[in-house]
């Protein structure tokens, strides 16, 4: 019997938050079972969601502060101040993310983390003594460098000016110039909340992997590429703390290269689910379950590299609980991922992918009643080894000839 169920979706890009398919999800078990008892758990990655999320579970509050959007416009952006008042949580998506870039001005080469420093200055003006930067969901490809200007580093080209906003800028980068950083910095804790599997340079380099998804060309993913790697060297050269590696360092890639921006000032990059889950109590919460239902927009082989699905379903197996992940699409790898028993995509036919965003809350509930009645019926079938017994020992009808 499936008693109590444990809910624990991302959110999906552009579409749901991770409270919205959270309910969505919850609406389509209830369709199915009635009677269980169910346990929502919207989960966070450092992206979308993530100040609102922690301070509602530490009991905390929102700061809603204007700031630089990532096209350069203001923007009403917000952070969290925890409950225990000492700690802020940036989240960078909320000023500088993938959702705040107009679709017809998705060029990574220009848009910038202003917003970022302004947050994380707002935050000092509080008196917090920790800053954690949630990483995920950006619309940037900037390694962090329009934070730093906003904290009060100048980064100027061989003439000695001050470059302008966005990643392609990076190229021209000649020398960082790091004394007129905010002086508050040295008194409080920055910690950067990231997927490990993110970094900077290389072929697995941050704008090679995320540029196209923000609207990077080929030539333009080259060119943000060559410009990040200029920002390794002259910022480890001219800012870094020592024995930094800001080039291949784990999470240096995360947010558009963000957190190689932050490690230099001494930010210790950390893997998000160690620094966000503590505060929702899931591993308690996956222990109790008979089911865990699972979920985010794409399941595939990135899905491994530090997405929510494959951290819930690593929990959950430690308690031996089964895992159903539900995705907007399954791709290459979808049926591979560790720990997840089964996977279930929500379409339930090809359609637009505008319209797959509006009707998603939608789908996801109709996807969940889907693979809940399958479940459900899967539970009422005989296993081969009872009907192998019930024959056991009869003798089997001759053949016709």
């Amino acid at each position: 019997m499936l008693t109590r169920v444990v809910v624990a979706p991302s959110g999906f890009k552009e579409s749901l938050s991770a409270e919205a398919a959270a309910e969505a999800i919850a609406a389509g078990v209830r369709r199915v079972l009635p009677g269980a008892e169910l346990d929502l758990v919207p989960l966070v990655d450092g992206g979308e969601g993530t100040a609102v999320a922690l301070a509602a579970a530490t009991g905390g509050r929102l700061v809603t502060v204007p700031a630089t959007g990532p096209v350069g416009e203001t923007v009403g952006a917000h952070f969290a101040l925890l409950g225990s008042g000492d700690t802020a949580v940036v989240e960078m998506a909320a000023v500088a993310g993938l959702s705040l870039v107009p679709r017809d001005l998705r060029d990574p080469g220009a848009t910038t983390t202003y917003g970022v420093g302004e947050l994380i200055r707002s935050a000092l003006d509080r008196g917090v003594r920790r800053i954690l930067v949630g990483c995920g969901d950006s619309g940037t490809s900037d390694g962090g460098a329009g934070a730093l200007q906003a904290l009060g580093a100048r980064l100027l080209d061989e003439r000695g000016e001050e470059l302008l906003a966005g990643g392609r800028e990076l190229t021209r980068l000649h020398r960082v110039d790091p004394r007129g950083l905010d002086t508050r910095l040295a008194d409080v804790e920055l910690l950067v909340a990231c997927n490990p599997y993110n970094v900077l340079c290389g072929e697995r380099g941050v704008a090679r992997v995320f540029g196209p998804q923000k609207g990077a060309t080929p030539e333009q993913v080259e060119q943000l590429s060559a410009g990040l790697e200029n920002w390794a060297f002259v910022l480890t050269r001219d800012v870094a703390v020592p024995d930094t590696n800001l080039r291949y360092g784990p999470g240096t890639g995360a947010s558009g290269g963000l957190g190689a921006g932050l490690a230099a000032l001494g930010a210790r990059l950390l893997p998000r689910f160690d620094v966000l889950l503590d505060h929702l109590d899931l591993d308690a919460r996956l222990a109790r379950a008979d089911l865990v239902v699972t979920a985010e927009g794409a399941l595939d082989h990135q899905t491994p590299r530090g997405k929510v699905p494959a951290e819930v379903a690593r929990r959950a197996k430690l308690y031996g609980r089964p895992v159903l992940a539900l995705a907007g699409t399954l791709g290459e790898g979808a049926h591979e991922v560790p720990g997840v028993d089964a996977c279930h995509g929500i379409l339930p036919a090809p359609m637009e992918l505008a319209e797959a965003l509006l009707r998603a809350g939608e789908l996801l509930t109709a996807a969940t009643e889907r693979a809940l009645r399958m479940i459900v019926l899967g539970t009422r079938l005989p296993l081969v080894s009872d009907v192998q017994a019930e024959v056991s020992g009869t003798q089997r009808p001759s053949s016709v000839r």
